[in-house]
């Protein structure tokens, strides 16, 4: 279980920074009205939406088989959460759900576009959003201990 825990906390790292980059190069190509190129844009969208969902399986299991997750809520109940469990058990798998959700529309989006700037707004918007979301609620306090 540990193991588990541990390759999602990492994996975290390396989604959060292509996820960065995904944006930051979805709003370089949309403000500066560029070409999507198969080469460099498709690939650094399609990638962080692989490494999104990859992370999101390994936290639904991490979630049903970690005593911070559902475990905690079926023990504590909901009124026994403080803040920190809360957080772990409800808020980071609910809003990161959520948040991939948004990743996986935007990518879905643009591939219905035809036009280069609808594409890289499609993808700016949507990865932006799940990324606000994600950092949202990240367990900071666990990532910096």
């Amino acid at each position: 279980m540990e193991i588990l825990q541990n390759v999602h906390s990492y994996l975290a790292y390396v989604v959060l920074a292509m996820l960065i980059l995904a944006v930051f190069n979805a709003l370089a190509g949309w403000l500066g009205k560029k070409e999507f190129t198969m080469e460099k844009d498709l690939r650094v969208s399609l990638f962080t939406l692989i490494l999104s969902h990859i992370q999101l399986i390994l936290g639904l299991i991490v979630y049903f088989v970690s005593d911070n997750g559902l475990k905690a809520i079926q023990t504590l109940g909901m009124g026994g959460l403080n803040a920190a469990a809360r957080l772990l058990a409800l808020e980071h798998p609910l809003i990161n759900i959520i948040a991939i959700a948004l990743i996986t529309i935007g990518w879905s989006r643009h591939k219905k576009k035809t036009d280069d700037i609808a594409k890289f707004k499609s993808i700016a918007i949507f990865y932006g959003l799940g990324l606000l979301l994600i950092l949202s609620r990240i367990p900071w306090g666990q990532w910096f201990n």
